[in-house]
């Protein structure tokens, strides 16, 4: 059996408003980084990513690893 958790390339927006809010910029920990196969460095990650209805609860997401091209100093 094929799962499919993305949406096919066309396909009509589906807008879950408990969804997560994947838009804008979170605050996180940088604490490793690796090279990939092909020359890309990965960072390893900590951070929260709240939910488009405005809960206070967030998600807390350990050690993802992140292209470093999206990755920013934060000041």
């Amino acid at each position: 059996m094929e799962r499919r958790f993305a949406r096919p390339p066309g396909a009509s927006r589906h807008v879950i408003a408990t969804g997560l809010d994947l838009t804008g910029e979170v605050r996180g920990r940088l604490h490793g980084r690796f090279p990939s196969v092909e020359g890309d460095w990965l960072g390893v990650v900590n951070y929260e990513i709240g939910y488009a209805d405005g809960r206070r609860d967030k998600l807390y997401l350990v050690d993802q690893f992140v292209p470093f091209h999206v990755l920013r100093k934060c000041g």
